[in-house]
């Protein structure tokens, strides 16, 4: 019987190690799945550099740095020059500090909208007013980046200009036989 209880004995602990490797596996394995999503809603094409993508504040040195990352993306195959590629990530980081305040108006809007939602009553004026409050705060939010893409477009020559359009809609699929 010592036997047969020592094999029973010598693999509890065992059992333990495997459970406790697979709790480990799996563990690491939910982060890593979450650290990729927010990595990947954090890259300057996933999110924007102009950080509308988000739910809290965004550092504006952490902003600044997807800004020079967008930049480098966007002129890289278009022959620009050290000097194009500061203007424009100065032009862009200008438009991005400008918006930052509106970005903050939108994460305030949403938030009244969720808890006018789960109120007992809707408040369906209310609603309407936040929704044409969002539709103004979008109205000078994509003026400001209009005006930015224009003031960077001017930066480069017509030739970078029809290569960075022609990259960007590879990029967006529309290279692909996609209309748009």
């Amino acid at each position: 019987m010592d036997k047969e209880s020592k094999p029973a004995v010598a693999s509890q602990p065992r059992r333990w190690l495997i459970a406790g490797l697979a709790t480990a596996s799996v563990a690491v394995i939910g982060a890593t799945l979450g650290w990729q999503d927010r990595a990947q809603a954090q890259s300057p094409m996933m999110d924007g550099a102009f950080g509308f993508g988000g739910h809290g504040p965004v550092d504006p040195a952490v902003r600044a740095r997807k800004i020079d990352a967008m930049v480098q993306w966007m002129l890289a195959d278009i022959d620009a020059t050290d000097d194009q590629r500061t203007k424009i990530s100065t032009i862009l980081k200008a438009a991005a500090n400008d918006l930052a305040p509106l970005r903050q108006q939108h994460i305030q809007a949403r938030r009244t909208t969720m808890q006018l939602l789960s109120a007992p009553t809707i408040d369906r004026a209310q609603l309407e007013s936040i929704r044409v409050q969002q539709m103004q705060l979008a109205d000078t939010a994509t003026k400001r980046m209009t005006q930015a893409m224009a003031d960077a477009a001017e930066v480069l020559s017509g030739d970078q200009r029809a290569k960075l359009v022609a990259k960007w809609q590879q990029h967006r699929g529309h290279g692909r036989g996609a209309q748009g």
